[in-house]
């Protein structure tokens, strides 16, 4: 038996590893298209901040691991998929057979149209190759401008300010994290940032990014009614994609990503998904969707193998959250965050030490939170909305005073 992985991120890692130990005989291709070891983009803000190096970044250290495991590995793009003949092709044309594919190649960064983002001096924050790039750019003093302060925005904002640049983050929408966070919370983000010397401006759209005729930077950002900004380096961190387009005629079904069923199959037998393009069961919902985190891509990866062996292991779905250190703050996002159809939420709100809490509820169970400024019981949160528990009584507790999360968990698990 021939597997094949197209995507060497920690979905195609975990995948690969347990084919080997699921099917000791079955040859094992792992497909990357870069020529670095197998590493976390999760890890390259950390590498920007100067706390680790690159090596810090790969998922095994061990430079001869997929040797030993007997894991070939292919450092080359593919170009296209053949779902019924069972080939891949590759940039250098070379075409690969399969008996079982696994497709794991991840999210893509996007850019807004906006003219002058192609120049030099603007770039993503996306491979080691771009970390490299940044890091020449972002020394201490120089004028750094990031578009987007959505997740990925925010954690690279994080290794910005270590590196000691004059930082401005610009952000579209009318709040910092919009696809995490509320009004109050992503507020409260934006002014915690500003108090931490970051020039912070929501509602703000890029118009167009030319060189600067002024003399003080590399480049002039032209924003709506606005004054122009200056600067050395612009980040662009304005959200990322599944990356499908390589399999265009391949019979796979793709919506936001690639569609699969409780098994993490496609609509073609023989081919899986697992990770960032993975479009699959959303947690405690019943619809798909595309959850980019590590540890979902790393128990998608896991699954799909199994099932790619005949396993016949159910996925049990992706639970939405999110988990954000925005110089120093902890923020926190579970579940349905934003409330359900006919449900009710409680809050509490201490501005002055920027410490929040949101909780969403159907009926006694709690679907979803945020929190902020308070890491305490963030787990037990999970628990509950995760578990099911059904609260009785103590959700109207909960509803008065949402902080009472652990006497609740005990309550309410106890009297169960």
């Amino acid at each position: 038996m021939r597997y094949v992985i197209i995507g060497a991120g920690p979905a195609g890692v975990v995948a690969a590893e347990t084919l080997r130990k699921q099917d000791p005989k079955g040859e094992v291709i792992l497909i990357g298209d870069e020529p670095e070891p197998a590493y976390s983009r999760m890890a390259i803000p950390y590498l920007l901040a100067e706390h680790i190096d690159e090596r810090g970044t790969y998922l095994r250290h061990a430079t001869d691991h997929f040797e030993n495991l007997g894991i070939r590995q292919i450092h080359e793009k593919v170009t296209a998929v053949d779902g019924t003949g069972h080939t891949l092709t590759l940039q250098s044309g070379e075409s690969i057979n399969f008996d079982r594919l696994l497709i794991a190649s991840g999210s893509r960064p996007v850019a807004p149209p906006i003219p002058g983002l192609d120049q030099p001096g603007v770039h993503h924050c996306w491979t080691l190759a771009d970390a490299r790039y940044i890091a020449d750019y972002a020394k201490a003093g120089s004028k750094v401008v990031l578009m987007g302060a959505g997740f990925i925005g925010s954690i690279i904002m994080e290794a910005l300010v270590e590196r000691h640049v004059e930082l401005t983050v610009l952000e579209m929408g009318d709040r910092m994290v919009p696809r995490m966070m509320d009004q109050t919370a992503g507020n409260l983000i934006k002014h915690w940032c500003i108090d931490h010397g970051v020039n912070v401006r929501t509602s703000t759209r890029v118009m167009e990014v030319k060189p600067d005729d002024t003399g003080i930077a590399r480049l002039t950002l032209e924003c709506e009614a606005a004054k122009p900004i200056q600067a050395d380096l612009v980040v662009v961190a304005t959200g990322v994609r599944p990356e499908t387009r390589y399999l265009e005629n391949s019979g796979v079904q793709i919506r936001q990503g690639v569609v699969v069923n409780d098994y993490l199959q496609t609509t073609l037998p023989d081919i899986y998904a697992a990770g960032d393009v993975c479009e699959a069961l959303e947690w405690g919902t019943g619809n798909h969707a595309v959850h980019a985190i590590q540890p979902v891509a790393a128990e998608t990866g896991r699954v799909a193998a199994m099932n790619m062996t005949g396993s016949n292991t159910l996925y049990a779905g992706s639970l939405q959250m999110n988990i954000l250190d925005s110089i120093g703050l902890i923020s926190t996002s579970y579940g349905q965050w934003q409330g359900v159809e006919n449900g009710e939420s409680s809050e509490l709100l201490d501005e002055a030490r920027f410490r929040y809490i949101k909780l969403q509820f159907e009926a006694d169970r709690l679907v979803g939170a945020i929190t902020l400024g308070m890491t305490e019981h963030v787990g037990v949160l999970r628990g509950l909305i995760q578990s099911r528990t059904r609260l009785g009584r103590w959700k109207e507790h909960l509803m008065k005073d949402p902080s009472r999360i652990m006497e609740a968990y005990l309550g309410a698990t106890h009297s169960a």
